[in-house]
């Protein structure tokens, strides 16, 4: 069995990421170590082996920075008529399944991911989906990663193709954009342009009505075949949140 990484790397985000997405890492070494092994424990260098303590790190972080699941709770306080479950509410079954990558790469950026674009990609590798499985769009917008454009840039998926996939059965979905719609500046102009209230995060409000969740965030889809493999998506269990940071990866069963 070979394990191919599908998530991107936690690191300090450069200065263009979204500030309720930004992601800071304090590194303290390990001259750090001792000195907070003394003042807490009164414990001096030279009782210490090597003279220095643990390394350790603080982390201040979004639940949807870097490779994230979104829990039905972040599209909206309720889905399909009942209180919206949290990351934590949902059923571990649900992020260890058999996955197929979709192969949208020749979308334009700004564009969305049409019903008939998910049926042409299926048909082109010749799969029927299943209910259970997990569905990878791949868009190529991880090439762009640590580069601006990368937030306000690269397809997506519309919202009458998000509720198709859960039609098939589909609960968990997946993208190696930033965001599983449009870019949001995209639709933000498109929504003020048009004054239409149905543009604006049209396939994340899909969870109002239909239960699902969506990884957004996913790197390396290029190494994968189109299906043959299994997807280990298990999110933080963040009490009462949105979403969850994962490691996400694909077991490729050769």
């Amino acid at each position: 069995m070979k394990i191919i990484d599908l998530s991107t790397t936690l690191e300090n985000d450069r200065s263009w990421a979204p500030w309720w997405a930004r992601t800071r890492v304090k590194y303290q070494d390990h001259a750090f170590g001792a000195w907070a092994i003394w003042l807490v424990f009164g414990v001096a260098r030279k009782h210490l082996r090597t003279g220095l303590g643990w390394a350790n790190e603080i982390l201040t972080l979004s639940t949807h920075s870097t490779t994230h699941v979104d829990a039905p709770w972040h599209y909206a306080p309720t889905c399909e008529g009942k209180k919206a479950p949290t990351i934590d509410e949902l059923p571990l079954e649900r992020f260890y399944a058999p996955g197929v990558v979709l192969d949208l790469r020749h979308l334009r950026p700004d564009q969305a991911a049409s019903t008939a674009d998910l049926q042409a990609a299926l048909a082109k590798i010749d799969h029927t989906l299943s209910p259970g499985q997990i569905v990878l769009i791949q868009t190529g917008n991880d090439s762009l990663l640590g580069n601006p454009e990368y937030f306000h840039t690269g397809p997506g998926v519309s919202g009458e193709a998000t509720r198709w996939l859960i039609d098939q059965g589909i609960k968990v979905m997946g993208i190696d954009a930033w965001g599983w719609d449009r870019p949001l500046r995209s639709q933000a102009a498109e929504a003020k342009r048009t004054g239409s209230a149905t543009v604006f995060w049209e396939a994340h409000f899909v969870g109002v009505d239909r239960d699902y969740c969506q990884i957004e965030r996913l790197a390396h889809l290029d190494q994968l075949p189109p299906t043959g493999f299994t997807v280990c998506a298990f999110p933080l269990k963040v009490k009462n949140g949105s979403a969850g940071p994962a490691r996400v990866v694909a077991l490729l069963h050769e």
